[in-house]
């Protein structure tokens, strides 16, 4: 039998998307050495985060996006679990899972089972009974209110409230204007912008990694070629992912009945999965997770 290879571990000391933040709002003198050269002295910074667009599906596709492949970066980490919720939260406050608490796309709270992006329980809209502000306490982006360009249609949503609470807030409703409202602001000598697209994850999700996909990254690398040659002098567009994706098509894999039977309740999701013990049954979820599971999953 094969070995199992060994799960890329975020490197929260080194290049990974909690330093981002840290690095191009805090004291200049502090920026680490992977933060491109050319952000230290940039009059304005424009932190484009394409979401899912992972570093090896950018590496596979230098044809498809050559803008993007074109642009000087290095690959860093995500931060584990590498889910959306978790690692925008990450990229705002600056702060590993473990400190800011959204440790995954669901997430128990209060013997509750929290969606985070939909900020919803199984009775419905949590934003009352679950203040966002209460659940993520941290401040973004070190405590300053920079404008963020991102959908309209998340102005009001639970997890705007947890992961942007108090930043000046830029929506749009399609990418033209998206990219209309980055001039606006660069125009008028913001020094730091923070936009958000998140089309290439949802087609991701629903279409795997083929032709749509593709269709997508190539859209998304026009409009960085547009956003480039807008940027006025002293500005730099500084673009990441939150995480990257790995289609595994229809490879599926239920949690076994003696998991199941052991578990009071489950969050996270498919890609990293938080099983909750029913009392005193710790020890029967681990070793049943194992002997079930842990030909293809690390259970820990």
């Amino acid at each position: 039998m094969p070995a199992q290879p060994l799960p890329v571990l975020p490197d929260y000391d080194g290049p990974c998307v909690v330093g981002l933040v840290p690095a191009l709002l805090g004291p200049p003198d502090d920026a680490p050495a992977w933060i491109p050269e050319a952000a230290h002295d940039a009059r304005q910074v424009v932190l484009l985060v394409l979401d899912g667009l992972g570093w090896d599906q950018l590496q596979d596709r230098p044809g498809v996006a050559p803008t993007l492949a074109g642009m000087s970066g290095q690959p860093i980490t995500t931060v584990v679990p590498s889910t959306t919720a978790t690692a925008l939260t990450s990229i705002t406050t600056g702060l590993p899972p473990g400190e800011h608490g959204l440790v995954g796309y669901r997430v128990a709270v209060h013997g509750e089972v929290l969606n985070v992006l939909r900020w919803s329980t199984v009775a419905g809209d949590a934003i009352q009974t679950l203040p966002p502000p209460k659940i993520q306490t941290v401040q973004p982006f070190l405590g300053q209110r920079p404008p963020v360009v991102t959908r309209a249609e998340y102005r009001h949503s639970g997890f705007t409230g947890a992961h942007l609470d108090g930043v000046r807030f830029w929506g749009y409703r399609t990418v033209a204007t998206m990219v209309t409202e980055i001039e606006r602001l660069l125009q008028e000598s913001e020094p730091f912008i923070y936009a958000y697209y998140d089309g290439l994850d949802k087609v991701a999700h629903e279409y795997g990694l083929g032709s749509y996909y593709d269709a997508e990254l190539n859209f998304v690398d026009r409009v960085v070629e547009y956003l480039l040659s807008r940027l006025p002098r002293g500005a730099l567009l500084l673009v990441t992912a939150d995480h990257g994706q790995v289609d595994v098509g229809q490879s599926v894999v239920p949690l076994a009945n003696d998991v199941l039977a052991n578990c009071s309740m489950q969050s996270g999701e498919g890609r990293f999965r938080w099983l909750h013990a029913r009392p005193g049954r710790a020890r029967e979820v681990f070793d049943a997770a194992v002997a079930h599971h842990g030909d293809v999953a690390w259970v820990v």
